[in-house]
């Protein structure tokens, strides 16, 4: 049998190289030895903010870890994200986005990060459709009657949004956009001030997230017309979705997404991926979000990825449609 020798120096280097391939691995198998931060990139008491504290509290129990909420709003997500973005790929700065961020690679003319290239997707945590509402004066009853009337008064018709950019502005944009109807986009600061313009009838629709809106059509305030999701929600199946209303292939609606630096280690990745699928299906954590109109989700990392590039496509198309954009 042979031995082989080596000489002092390229033994030396051997056991770097072996240092330098194991050590990843090792980290990533003691991962997490101290609290996390998950960065929501948003102003606390929204959507995204909701959800992350929903479940940064069984995540920690299950990593063994504090997982830490840190609100840095701004920019619709984007100083959030640029935060993150330039952060140590150790894991231990995670972010969580909304929708908003797929679109804010079109609609902002610069961005101090790249989407796809300066992060990994982790999970996509749950997704939400909007809801199409309208105003109880307004002579519409089912999606059908809507574009009926759109068509007949071009123009004349308004929807309120949360601000240039925001789901609300978007999902109308498609909805215009696919029924070849004309509205009139009329931008609000916040989706709160848009429900209100709604209820008060300064404006005569509007496409909001489902959760909070279900009380205010139980009322009367407000005529729910159809949901903006691929099928129906289980808390109001009496809802059509606006694709077997008429309009085939809309969809449109929130998600919730988790997000790493990229050069993350795949196996921290993977256990990220793997604990926020088991917590988001929670029976405690699915009924939650289940009774405000939210889908749990926890997919694959490589399946966000996918769904992250056709998110970004396709609002893309709505954004330069629309000619929405912010300096």
């Amino acid at each position: 049998m042979t031995v082989r020798m080596f000489a002092p120096g390229k033994l030396l280097i051997w056991w770097l190289a072996v240092f330098a391939w194991a050590a990843p691995e090792a980290g990533a198998q003691t991962y997490p030895t101290r609290a996390i931060r998950l960065i929501v990139p948003y102003s606390p008491g929204g959507g995204v903010d909701v959800m992350a504290r929903l479940l940064a509290p069984k995540l920690g129990e299950r990593l063994g870890q504090q997982v830490v909420v840190d609100n840095r709003p701004g920019a619709t997500g984007n100083i959030g994200a640029e935060v993150v973005a330039r952060s140590a790929p150790d894991g231990y700065t995670v972010l969580m986005v909304g929708s908003s961020i797929a679109a804010n690679v079109t609609l902002y003319r610069k961005l101090g990060y790249d989407l796809l290239k300066d992060f990994v997707p982790v999970t996509l945590v749950a997704s939400s459709p909007n809801i199409v509402l309208v105003h109880p004066s307004l002579p519409a009853r089912s999606i059908k009657e809507l574009i009926a009337l759109a068509r007949a008064r071009p123009g004349q018709l308004n929807y309120a949004s949360g601000g240039s950019g925001s789901t609300l502005h978007l999902t109308a944009e498609l909805f215009k956009t696919m029924a070849g109807v004309d509205l009139v986009h009329v931008p609000y600061r916040g989706t709160g001030p848009a429900i209100v313009a709604l209820m008060s009838g300064e404006a005569v629709i509007a496409m909001p997230p489902v959760a909070g809106m279900l009380p205010h059509v139980e009322s009367g305030r407000l005529r729910a017309l159809a949901i903006t999701g691929k099928t129906r929600l289980k808390i109001v199946p009496q809802l059509p979705t606006v694709a077997e209303s008429g309009v085939s292939g809309f969809e449109a609606g929130q998600w919730y997404g988790v997000l790493v630096p990229a050069g993350t280690p795949a196996a921290i990745v993977t256990r990220l991926q793997d604990e926020l699928a088991r917590v988001v299906r929670l029976p405690d954590i699915a009924e939650h979000v289940t009774r405000e109109g939210t889908v749990p989700v926890g997919n694959a990392s490589q399946a966000f990825g996918v769904y992250l590039r056709q998110e970004i496509e396709k609002w893309a198309k709505v954004v330069k449609a629309s000619g929405a954009h912010v300096e």
